[in-house]
């Protein structure tokens, strides 16, 4: 079996699904200058405000794989089996395969395309900032392009390279947790309404104050328990506030939605496995 060389691979690579991140991905490695980018989509229109970046656009996956060494896979899980249809399969010989979709297994894409090198990424939404939390996993030992796969995702932000078992996990937590403090940030928003503060000042002063924390809590390196209770002080307005969560369930109801979140990604992959045939010890 040939092996690639990163120096070969580095030119060319396929983003098959050019969605919001497919597009953020693209975005990110037309900045490095490094790569030669097709990208592919259902819609032209959806491919329309990629062409000022110079990437070669094109509806068709089967050209797509074809002229690339490096495929990133970035489509909804309902519509892999339609990508893998539509390519031939000696096509994906000697390529190496990232695939960014949830819940499906590094497992079901070499049952795909008989690939030997394929890896299994998460990133999440804040790629499109290049501020994204990308775990990375490859099932066995990192193949011959480990590194170059590092550095595509280093372009968007961290990369942490965890085992395959631990995805859906991340997907629960990382992937969708954006959504989470989304969610989070709204509902402070509208408690500052429910005060009187207005919309626009409270907005930006709540994002300041989480990316402050973050960045506390990174520096200092101490247990978010410990800055909580450096903050409250008995009988203060701290304690009154922690006491509506506490007893509202918040605590509760995050971790739950993070094990609800990882359960569906791992629904998703046993969906998928079991209408191709594959059984879990595959």
């Amino acid at each position: 079996m040939s092996i690639l060389v990163v120096r070969h691979i580095a030119e060319k690579i396929a983003i098959i699904g050019a969605g919001k991140i497919g597009q953020a991905i693209i975005r990110a490695l037309s900045t490095s200058n490094k790569f030669s980018i097709i990208a592919t989509a259902r819609r032209k229109e959806t491919l329309r405000n990629l062409s000022s970046l110079g990437v070669i656009t094109s509806l068709d996956n089967n050209y797509a794989v074809k002229n690339s060494e490096i495929i990133i896979i970035s489509v909804k899980p309902y519509h892999v089996e339609r990508v893998f249809s539509e390519v031939k399969k000696e096509h994906w010989k000697n390529k190496v395969i990232i695939s960014i979709v949830a819940g499906i297994s590094t497992s079901i894409i070499r049952a795909f395309t008989n690939n030997p090198e394929v890896y299994r990424a998460m990133p999440n939404i804040n790629v499109l900032v290049k501020k994204s939390s990308t775990a990375i996993a490859y099932n066995g030992s990192p193949g011959e392009n480990k590194e170059l796969v590092e550095k595509i995702f280093s372009l968007m932000g961290k990369v942490y390279w965890v085992r395959e078992e631990l995805l859906d996990a991340w997907t629960g937590l990382i992937g969708s947790g954006p959504a989470y403090l989304a969610e989070i940030i709204d509902g402070m928003i509208l408690g500052a309404l429910s005060i009187g503060l207005p919309r626009d000042i409270a907005f930006q002063a709540i994002l300041d104050v989480m990316e402050g924390t973050a960045e506390l809590l990174r520096n200092r390196r101490v247990h978010p328990a410990q800055m909580r209770d450096e903050v409250t002080t008995p009988g203060g307005t701290t304690i009154r506030g922690l006491a509506v969560l506490e007893s509202n369930g918040v605590k509760a109801a995050l971790i739950k939605a993070v094990e609800e979140a990882t359960e569906r990604s791992i629904e998703v992959n046993e969906n998928i496995r079991k209408k191709i045939g594959l059984n879990n010890s595959s």
